[in-house]
């Protein structure tokens, strides 16, 4: 009777993690139509080309290295028997489910920080300078930041997190920020787009070409996020784990309406109407502040982290700008300063996080990243290059990139 309710048990976990780690892949095109959205016509072939490209990299180089660096602590002998065996590294702990479900889980959340990468350089870079970057990012910088935090290694053997009482329940800051981190520093060596900043430095727009995809992308965001939190429960079939995951989806949405409704007010007192763009931002936020800690808080709580950290997005996105940190898509706003925020309120609700813990393994975290991030750009910049030329730009990434416009028939 026993082993028919393990049984019975471990099929129910193992098709929740799997189902969940399907919401996370569908933010692959969340983000892929976000970012088509908010970039020109004409650099819209390009975008999507990064963002299926981008998963198709992050899945393979997850598989070849990067878990057996995270979880393995380099026991590059897991990418030959131990994901699809039993002896991954950590299953004796999560030995409800199937361990090649758990890399599949851990797969798609790899990709997920790369993709915020993608929209953060837009219009402007080569398309296989990112690429191989995608395989450093995935590869190596992301899966060493992992081991030191979800992994439970030590930090080049000097310091523990979780000895620190770091807590980043789904990635706040493993993910978002560490993504916001590595596209910040291609940002700082790849410079604005052309005619972003005036000759006396007055910030010009750049619209975006199709607000109704953007609006898309983040209900596809919005959707996938519920996977995103509550696989990250890692069980559902008992009493105690159903009752954890339903409150994580409540304060996951309840944290991303807060996000949108903070944004939409603070956006109206500045800019004097409705800015969808912030809207769809704010949205964002909310959920990316309560991604490192969706567990505790009550739901009345999450909604005003939540409307917090999308008002925290609005004023984010206007600094940059003024400091001529060109992003098209508001990325490194939303995943990284809203990361942080994320992973500094934790200790609110719960007692097991320490507000100097968090400060250090944000901290570690985006230092890893940025610094490692910043090298492999300027690398790339120095042997390659990573930006396109000015006539290209004009003419559009999509063609000198892709060869093929998406909207041929409206271009000239």
């Amino acid at each position: 009777m026993e082993n028919s309710i393990f049984e019975l048990q471990y099929a129910l976990d193992t098709f929740y993690f799997l189902i969940c780690g399907a919401l996370v892949m569908w933010m692959a095109a969340g983000f892929a139509m976000l970012e088509a959205g908010l970039v020109r016509a004409k650099n819209t072939t390009e975008i999507l080309a990064k963002n299926v490209g981008l998963y198709a990299i992050a899945s393979t180089m997850y598989m070849v290295c990067g878990y057996s660096i995270m979880y393995g602590g380099g026991d590059f002998s897991l990418f030959l028997s131990g994901i699809t065996a039993d002896g991954v590294a950590g299953a004796e702990e999560a030995a409800t489910y199937a361990p090649s479900a758990d890399f599949f889980f851990q797969v798609v959340f790899v990709a997920t920080a790369m993709s915020i990468v993608s929209g953060a350089v837009a219009e402007r870079m080569k398309l296989f300078a990112f690429f191989i970057f995608a395989v450093v990012m995935t590869g190596f910088i992301y899966p060493i930041e992992g081991s030191w935090t979800w992994g439970g290694m030590d930090v080049f053997g000097l310091y523990n997190l979780g000895d620190l009482g770091f807590l980043d329940f789904a990635g706040s800051g493993i993910v978002h920020m560490a993504g916001a981190a590595a596209a910040l520093a291609g940002v700082l060596l790849l410079g604005a787009r052309k005619g972003k900043y005036g000759p006396n430095g007055e910030i010009r727009a750049i619209p975006g070409a199709n607000l109704p995809l953007a609006t898309l992308g983040t209900f596809i965001l919005w959707l996938g996020w519920f996977g995103f939190n509550g696989g990250s429960v890692l069980a559902t079939a008992s009493v105690e784990s159903a009752n954890a995951v339903a409150v994580v989806f409540m304060n996951t949405n309840a944290a991303a309406a807060g996000g949108a409704i903070g944004a939409l007010i603070l956006a109206r007192v500045i800019f004097g109407k409705a800015d969808l763009t912030m809207l769809l931002n704010g949205a964002l936020a909310g959920l990316v502040t309560i991604t490192a800690g969706p567990d505790t808080p009550s739901p009345l709580l999450a909604t005003i982290f939540g409307m917090i950290g999308g008002m925290i997005v609005v004023v984010s996105i206007i600094t940059l700008d003024k400091a001529k940190i060109d992003d098209p898509v508001g990325a490194i706003s939303v995943h990284g300063v809203v990361g942080f925020f994320g992973l500094m309120i934790v200790p609110i609700t719960n007692a097991d996080a320490a507000f100097s813990g968090q400060l250090i393994g944000a901290l570690t975290i985006f230092g890893w990243v940025f610094v490692a991030s910043l090298i492999v750009w300027g690398i790339l910049k120095a042997v390659m290059g990573i930006r396109i030329s000015e006539e290209e730009e004009y003419e559009g990434a999509d063609l000198s990139e892709c060869g093929q416009e998406a909207y041929p028939e409206f271009v000239k």
